[in-house]
């Protein structure tokens, strides 16, 4: 088996040092125009390179299976999820989003989350086959950016047509069965007719379906990140002033990106429809990989029909290179899921800076990165499904959730197995806690979280607005992580201190077994009254009507 896919990865590399002759007929000589033999011999190899792949996943082997996993990253998923009436979930499909971690040679790291929709086939297809385009000797320290941006969009490319050219036959296998369905009359009911429609609905499934992607990449200490959809990717670090900042890498390239909706007016379509539609056959993302409907019959979309030319593309959008010499921080890659059932519960404002306080907070517990990712992704998803029964002013956004996927690639970071030993306060771990917010204010406005802080000392930042007060201090042996709980509220804020004596949450009982009262019941055993002393001087205008202290 390992000898079949050094077999594979070698085409993989014939492949490659063609790549940059493919967008250039001429070359130095004059020999490699169209039609010419070399040409030929391109367009041979890259098509027994695309069936060598199709075979490869019909036997459920990767090409990439001999590359080194990275040690550096964890990864966390949760399937979808769709709430009943009374609050169970279920999951609507199965699980169709993908993600890439490989360490190459030279220093080089390639990284990447694809949320997958109507089948998984295109996510898994492009995490496999971009790996190759970029980690078998086609990237090294000597490019320049300028080489790194045209390898990278190069790669997407390729990946776009290889996948196409997989479904070839089935497309059209596909149109010839619907042209003979119209040209032939079958009562309804007839066994053949019921082939047909069986057959047709079986190719629909293999061929449909597309994926958002965004990749990292790391290529001698430099980052470089190329996004195709509406994944998101956050860069947390120290700056020189010891100042921590969380910078969103791009924006996703949805139907309220400006720049997109530009594009796609010069192309002849009604952006002002795009954006009031919110979605392009039932998705928001305007780049994509896969999707043939929406490449190939976008004329008969109503949105984009008006289109000169293809109007849904899967070129990247690349930034980068952003130093990461003497940086130290984490990495997030993050699927739409995971985005949006976060925004589903607490609103858009402070997304990042959320995702990035639960992290940081896992950071500070949990030695294991791929514990870090999954511990966060179920924190995500707990927070999404409880405010979905609490039927407050948000549950109506979070009766579902999609896939979720989150990638963690630290960067210099030190996990508590390289730090001093941590005192947990008594309950053990500490999360992040998010409350629910007040039926009587805006939701846009409040919302109340807790960030533990990160290994320096100071603001937590996104731009020039400050996400989060962090008390001074780093965890000492005796103490645990210093956090703040700060209210957004425009008018109010307060802060308390969480430290090894258990701080915010105070246990009465300690260590003494839990004794039932007369009635069968066990008292309460966590003090939550300097909790609610809290939350009642942030709420104090609604508490008056609501009446007693703490969320109603």
């Amino acid at each position: 088996m390992a000898a079949q896919r050094r077999m594979l990865m070698q085409s993989v590399c014939m492949n490659c040092l063609l790549l940059p002759l493919r967008d250039n007929f001429v070359v130095t000589n004059g020999l490699f125009t169209s039609g010419s033999i070399y040409r030929q011999l391109y367009d041979l190899l890259e098509g027994v390179l695309t069936h060598l792949h199709v075979l490869c996943l019909e036997q459920h082997q990767s090409w990439t299976d001999d590359l080194p996993s990275c040690q550096m990253c964890g990864v966390g998923t949760a399937p979808n999820c769709v709430y009943s009436p009374d609050s169970k979930g279920s999951q609507a499909h199965p699980m169709e989003d993908g993600h890439l971690r490989f360490r190459g040679e030279d220093g080089c790291f390639l990284y990447g989350v694809f949320n997958g929709y109507d089948g998984s086939r295109v996510a898994n297809f492009a995490a496999q086959r971009l790996t190759a385009e970029l980690l078998l000797g086609q990237l090294n320290s000597s490019h320049t950016d300028k080489d790194v941006h045209r390898i990278l969009t190069q790669a997407f490319d390729v990946v776009e047509r290889s996948f196409f050219e997989t479904i070839d036959d089935a497309l059209a296998e596909k149109a010839l069965l619907s042209s003979h369905k119209e040209n032939v009359s079958f009562h309804q009911l007839s066994p053949q007719n019921q082939k047909v429609q069986e057959r047709l609905k079986d190719l629909e499934q293999e061929v449909s379906g597309g994926a958002t992607a965004v990749v990292a990449l790391i290529l001698d200490n430099k980052l470089y990140i190329a996004n195709v959809g509406t994944n998101r990717a956050l860069l947390c670090k120290s700056s020189v002033d010891g100042q921590n900042q969380v910078l969103q890498i791009g924006r996703p390239h949805s139907t309220d990106n400006e720049d997109e909706l530009q594009r796609l007016a010069a192309l002849g379509v009604d952006a002002a429809r795009v954006r009031q539609a919110g979605q392009i056959a039932g998705q928001s993302s305007v780049r994509r990989l896969g999707d043939y409907r929406v490449k190939f019959n976008y004329s008969e979309i109503d949105l984009l029909s008006a289109a000169k030319s293809r109007p849904i593309i899967a070129e990247p959008e690349i930034h980068g290179s952003q130093s990461l010499e003497g940086v130290t921080g984490f990495l997030l890659l993050m699927s739409e899921g995971l985005i949006n059932a976060l925004e589903s519960a607490h609103g858009p404002e402070q997304v990042n800076q959320e995702i990035v306080a639960m992290v940081a907070a896992e950071l500070a517990q949990q030695t294991n990165l791929e514990a870090v990712a999954q511990s966060v992704v179920e924190r995500v998803k707990r927070l999404h499904h409880d405010v979905y029964v609490s039927g407050r002013q948000r549950a109506p956004y979070c009766s579902r959730h999609e896939d979720m996927t989150l990638l963690i690639r630290t960067l210099n970071y030190p996990l508590p197995r390289d730090k001093q030993t941590l005192t947990l306060p008594p309950g053990g771990r500490i999360y992040p806690v998010s409350v629910p917010y007040s039926n009587s204010q805006s939701t846009s406005k409040t919302s109340v979280t807790l960030s533990l802080v990160m290994p320096s000392q100071n603001t937590l930042t996104n731009g020039t607005n400050t996400a989060s007060t962090l008390e001074e201090g780093t965890p000492t042996p005796s103490q645990s992580p210093t956090a703040t709980l700060q209210s957004t509220n425009n008018q109010t804020q307060s802060s308390s201190s969480s430290s090894g004596d258990g701080g915010l949450f105070q246990s009465q009982r300690g260590n003494q077994v839990a004794q039932p009262d007369e009635t069968g019941r066990v008292p309460p055993y966590v003090d939550f009254s300097q909790f609610y002393r809290l939350w009642g001087s942030d709420h104090s205008d609604s508490q008056s009507t609501q009446g007693g202290l703490g969320p109603q």
